[in-house]
């Protein structure tokens, strides 16, 4: 049966200045799904009430942010296997309490060593690069969750699994959200009887809202990693698996879809790792802004765009003092440049040379600011910069991709600050769920740029065997001095980098709350003739006001989940250890955020 309730808007605005503690809202009933807490020793916010809940569990039972970090994804496995999961990827930013530094992760999903640029050459459409064994990158997020808990964590890998374990067996009740995103895939999930017997009814339609959805499979594929460590991932039955279900694609008998397999062997998932990469950093507003490094864009083009809207503040003013459709303005023309260089310069880093630092240079991002005005760019679509370093490169594909993928950002009583992204990349990735171990795998290689016939053309990002497709995630820690003020992060595939960025606008330049910065409409313009919007009730009021000085403002509203932008989480840290954890108000039906201790268990 096809059965969807429509959940109910609701916004909230509470001013918290950046060098204020907030009061204390009022006691939450113990079941509610809230998108804001305030309180202390620690907070949390994911997209869902268990991933919280879970991370919520392991900082009172003395766990730190990385152990709390990890087993909220082992739930968001679970109850989010459309945006994440072991089948995928993802990166980490963490800030240590130990050397207060921040370090990161990258587990992005690598090629099979066999591919080549002519790799999905002759399918011409995204649902068929999509929908096949060839999109699929080898997983990295096993390797990632055991090496944050080994290099930064305190506890195991099986104790920070349990949570995940227990959901998975006890099964999560389908809301709208995910009755909408299953009905968005079902055509593919009908297709694979491995997905189709876990996410649909006998009918071929989504399970009903109300319903309760137990993954016995995934809860024996934990309990497997749990003892075996990633070694029984990448290796052994379970290995096996996932490369048959890439090479022997296992459509029910009858399918028309053609599915091409992949390459995929047993020793590339044995040769996987997931690799330290040095943060991205600039400094804005004294406060320094840290960032996901190459293979990802995100640190580089949100760090570009930050330095543009400094240099345009240099000249033209604070934009808190401007008119909020000119601030506006100049934020979505300082991300249209930012992208135009991210665009032919960004790849993964052991296979071209990414001139990041002369990207993130405030010298070059003047010359980028020099060329906007209180008008739109026109043509639109603005060619790249030469910044220090570059060397010259053929033009990348801009996606208009949105994906799904999901994140998560924690603290704890000790200082430490996990903001984490992971994805397995469209609802659903690839449709396949491995036969008999209930996840999801990616389609994280269409990530690389395609071309109309499926080729991949030379540039900075092009489909190579052992490479790791260019990525949008943008996981942010902000430092004053060497401690922790703010973290956040978003999922939206191509539109990560905007939300992340518009955040940060509108929490330092602007001088919104975090809920308030969080909540408001966005705006995603990605060097493009058209600026992404969102549909009602988001929409930007200053939306005419724009488009009298050149914008295009189109929303997107196919599918269903593309009518808004992002579904972003955060948090913000406070002398005398009080923090603020903040989620959606709405997107994506409302994150969640919950603390350690709330701020009226102590009577503040």
């Amino acid at each position: 049966m096809r059965r969807a309730l429509r959940p109910l808007v609701a916004t909230i605005a509470v001013v918290v200045p950046l060098a204020l503690v907030p009061a204390a809202p009022a006691r939450p009933s113990a079941a509610a799904k809230a998108p804001t807490a305030i309180g202390f020793g620690g907070g949390a916010a994911t997209v869902d009430v268990d991933g919280t809940r879970a991370a919520i569990h392991v900082l009172r039972r003395g766990g730190n942010a990385v152990d709390a970090a990890v087993a909220a994804a082992g739930v968001l496995g679970v109850v989010e296997p459309y945006s994440c999961g072991i089948g995928g990827g993802g990166f980490m930013l963490v800030h240590s309490a130990r050397d207060r530094r921040v370090h990161t992760i990258d587990s992005r999903e690598t090629a099979p060593a066999a591919m080549t640029p002519n790799a999905f050459e002759g399918l011409t459409s995204f649902e068929a690069q999509r929908v096949s064994g060839m999109s699929v990158g080898v997983p990295g997020t096993v390797r990632a969750w055991q090496k944050a808990l080994g290099e930064y964590g305190t506890w195991s890998l099986r104790r920070a699994l349990r949570p995940g374990i227990r959901v998975a067996r006890r099964g999560f009740t389908v809301d709208p959200t995910f009755f909408e995103q299953t009905l968005e895939a079902e055509k593919i999930f009908a297709d694979f009887p491995s997905t189709a017997a876990l996410y649909l009814d006998a009918d071929g339609t989504p399970r009903d809202v109300g319903a309760t959805i137990r993954n016995p499979d995934l809860a024996r594929t934990y309990r497997l990693v749990a003892r075996g460590g990633p070694g029984a991932f990448y290796s052994g039955a379970l290995a096996r698996a996932i490369v048959d279900t890439v090479r022997h694609p296992p459509l029910r008998a009858g399918a028309t879809r053609a599915v091409r397999p992949g390459l995929m062997t047993l020793a590339d998932l044995a040769r996987y790792r997931a690799v330290d990469r040095p943060p991205t950093k600039v400094t804005h507003r004294g406060l320094d802004v840290y960032g996901m490094g190459p293979p990802s864009s995100g640190g580089s083009t949100v760090g570009e765009a930050l330095n543009i809207l400094a240099a345009i503040e240099r000249e033209h003013g604070p934009l808190a003092s401007m008119p909020r459709e000119l601030a506006l303005h100049y934020y979505l023309e300082a991300s249209r440049y930012a992208y135009a260089d991210r665009g032919d310069y960004l790849g993964d880093p052991d296979y071209v040379s990414v001139p990041l630092a002369g990207m993130l240079d405030p010298a070059y991002a003047a010359q980028r600011a020099a060329l906007i005005t209180a008008r739109a760019a026109d043509p639109p679509v603005v060619a790249p910069g030469e910044p220090p370093g570059a060397t010259s490169t053929a033009p990348s594909v801009q996606t208009a991709h949105l994906g799904s993928t999901t994140n998560l950002t924690v603290s704890d009583r000790y200082g430490n600050v996990v903001d984490y992204t992971f994805t397995i990349e469209q609802t659903g990735g690839n449709g396949m769920v491995v036969p008999g171990y209930g996840f999801l795998l990616n389609n994280e290689l269409t990530d690389f740029n395609l071309a109309s016939n499926g080729s991949s053309p030379p540039s900075a990002n092009q489909v190579a065997g052992g490479k790791r497709p260019r990525s949008s995630i943008a996981p942010t820690i902000v430092l004053r001095g060497d401690r922790p003020v703010l973290a956040v992060g978003s999922p939206g595939g191509a539109s990560i980098i905007t939300t992340v960025l518009q955040i940060l606008v509108n929490r330092l330049d602007l001088g919104l709350s975090l809920p308030e910065a969080i909540a408001a409409p966005r705006l995603s313009q990605r060097n493009s003739a058209t600026t992404q919007s969102e549909a009602p009730p988001l929409e930007t009021p200053e939306q005419p006001a724009l488009e009298a000085r050149g914008q295009v403002l189109k929303p997107t509203t196919d599918p269903p989940s593309a009518a808004y932008i992002g579904a972003a989480t955060g948090l913000e840290r406070f002398r005398h250890g009080r923090v603020l954890a903040a989620a959606e108000p709405f997107r994506r039906g409302g994150g969640s955020a919950l603390v350690a201790w709330p701020a009226w268990a102590w009577g503040r």
